[in-house]
């Protein structure tokens, strides 16, 4: 059953009492560096990724110096991130159609990012939520656990499917930040496995903990 606007907006005012404006916590100094720590984080920790970029952004923060590495310099660069491979294939084809296309700028409009080799809705999403503050909800795994769990969707089936409702019933000028509430609190509290319920400030709410029956 889906729960009322009203029930959505006192789980999003405790978001909010509970996190505060929050920030990405990959580290980045601009709109390239995010998107490329974004490329890096797919299936690998914020931690690791950031200590990944500690040692490429310094001298490697442009898509033209990225290109400079070349394949095999990239790779040991990114080595530890895991499927560094792919990885680092798709960030020069990136890097190279930003050089050739865009004078080197990350592009601004969802549409164009999208065509980016390594860029994805859900990183199409970030950097237009995260650098130009758009209303874009970028779905990764804790935030279509979170969001269906606690009621924040219907019971969606898909990272699309919740991605539209979220958009759909999270007000304009919350929706980027609510993406990052809804990451904290999978990570730390709603977690995959054995939930931390009884530390969790939405349980007067939360569909998941009311249910007869957790799954």
């Amino acid at each position: 059953m889906a729960i009322t606007k009203k029930v959505k907006d006192e789980m999003l005012q405790r978001f909010q009492d509970q996190y505060g404006i929050m920030k990405p916590a990959l580290h980045y100094n601009s709109p390239f560096e995010l998107m490329i720590a974004v490329i890096l984080s797919a299936q690998c920790t914020d931690e690791r990724v950031n200590i990944v970029t500690a040692g490429l952004f310094p001298e490697y923060n442009t898509a033209e110096k990225m290109l400079s590495l070349g394949l095999d310099g990239l790779e040991e660069k990114i080595r530890t991130c895991g499927l560094y491979h792919s990885k680092a294939k798709n960030i020069l084809a990136n890097c190279a159609i930003l050089c050739d296309e865009y004078g080197g700028e990350v592009p601004q409009t969802f549409e164009e990012l999208v065509t980016l080799p390594g860029v994805g809705r859900k990183t199409a999403n970030v950097i237009a939520s995260v650098v130009y503050n758009k209303p874009a909800m970028a779905v990764d795994t804790h935030v279509f656990r979170v969001a269906n769990r606690i009621g924040l969707t219907n019971n969606s089936k898909t990272p699309l499917e919740t991605e539209k409702e979220l958009v759909k019933h999270i007000p304009e000028e919350q929706i980027p930040i609510a993406h990052h509430w809804l990451i904290l609190h999978g990570r730390y509290t709603c977690i995959a496995r054995k939930p931390k319920c009884e530390e969790c400030g939405l349980k007067p709410w939360c569909k998941y903990f009311l249910s007869p029956k957790k799954t």
